[in-house]
C-alpha cells in the first residue's frame, strides 16, 4: 500500500520531467498503444525510471508515459497499464490515477481491448462505455481512505461522464466512425471467462468484458476526475462463437481497428470540454 507521501514523491519526479501540465490523461489498452505516434512534441518516461512505479509485463503494453500534444491539448498517455492479474496489489494497479491527480489533471480517457457479449457486436467495433459491472476483485479504495483525495464512500451513479459521452458521440459522427454503446464488465483474469460466466454476465446486463479499466475508473471518480471510456471489441467472448480465445487475436483485431480508434480519440480530444 502506498502512502500519500509516496505518491507525492512519484508525482514530483514525473512533474520534473514534463514541460507542460497535461489537461487529459489517456490509458491505452492492449494493442492501442500506437496512438502515441500522434502525440506531438513528445517526452517519454519509461516506467522503470520512475522511483516506486510498477512495470508493465503484458504483450502490447510498452511501459512508458508519453507526454505532449494532441491537436491543441496537452496530454499524457500511459502506453501500458497495470493489471490485477499480473500479481500487483490493487493499490499498485491504480497508482497512476492518483499521480495524475497530484499533477493537476482532472480528465481521464480510459481505453481497453474487450470481448463482446452483445451478439449485435462484431470484432473491430468500438464501444462507448456507458457504465460498468465490478463484483470480482478487491476495491481499489479498500483500506484506509485517502482523505486528501476523496470521501470514504464515493458515489458511482455517473462513473462515466454523461457530458463526455455526448461529446464522444458527436466526435465519432464527425469522423464517420460508427460506435456501439454498452456496459463493460470487469473480471480478474488472466484466464478468459467460461461460456457460463459470459452467459451470466449477459443476463446481468453486460455488453463487453475485460480484465482492466474498472479499478482505474473507480479511483478516478474517487479523486474527482471526469471520465470517458472506450472499448475496442477485439473478439467475441467465450461461448458466443464456437472457437477458442487467444491474446494474439486480441492484438491483431486491435491493430485492424487502430485507424478508427485513432481518428475518434484525436477528434474527441479536440472537442473535449467539461
Amino acid at each position: 500500500m502506498y502512502s500519500y507521501g509516496d505518491l507525492e514523491k512519484i508525482a514530483q519526479y514525473v512533474k520534473s520531467k514534463l514541460g507542460t501540465v497535461p489537461e487529459i490523461a489517456i490509458i491505452l489498452g492492449s494493442g492501442l498503444g500506437p496512438l502515441v505516434d500522434d502525440i506531438k512534441n513528445s517526452i517519454e518516461i519509461d516506467y522503470e525510471e520512475i522511483p516506486g512505479f510498477p512495470l508493465s509485463t503484458v504483450q502490447g503494453h510498452a511501459g512508458k508515459l508519453v507526454c505532449g500534444e494532441i491537436g491543441n491539448k496537452p496530454v499524457i498517455a500511459m502506453k501500458g497499464r497495470f493489471h490485477y492479474y499480473e500479481g500487483y496489489d490493487i493499490s499498485q494497479v491504480v497508482i497512476a490515477i492518483r499521480v495524475f491527480k497530484l499533477l493537476g489533471i482532472s480528465n481521464l480517457l480510459v481505453t481497453n481491448a474487450a470481448g463482446g457479449i452483445n451478439k449485435s457486436f462484431s470484432p473491430g467495433d468500438l464501444m462507448i462505455i456507458r457504465d460498468h459491472i465490478s463484483f470480482f476483485a478487491p476495491s481499489p479504495l479498500r483500506g484506509k481512505n485517502f482523505d486528501e483525495f476523496g470521501v470514504r464512500f464515493p458515489d458511482m451513479s455517473e462513473a462515466y461522464s454523461k457530458k463526455l459521452i455526448d461529446i464522444l458521440k458527436k466526435a465519432s459522427e464527425q469522423v464517420g466512425v460508427k460506435m456501439q454503446e454498452g456496459v463493460y464488465a470487469f473480471t480478474k483474469g488472466p484466464m478468459y471467462e467460461t461460456p457460463s460466466e459470459i452467459k451470466a454476465l449477459g443476463i446481468l446486463g453486460a455488453d463487453a468484458v475485460g480484465m482492466s479499466t474498472v479499478p482505474e475508473v473507480i479511483t478516478a471518480r474517487h479523486v474527482g476526475m471526469n471520465v470517458m471510456g472506450i472499448s475496442c471489441i477485439t473478439n467475441m467472448a467465450a461461448g458466443i462463437l464456437d472457437q477458442p480465445l487467444n491474446h494474439e487475436e486480441v492484438m491483431q483485431t486491435a491493430k485492424m481497428a487502430e485507424r478508427n480508434f485513432t481518428c475518434v480519440v484525436k477528434k474527441v480530444i479536440d472537442m473535449w470540454s467539461i
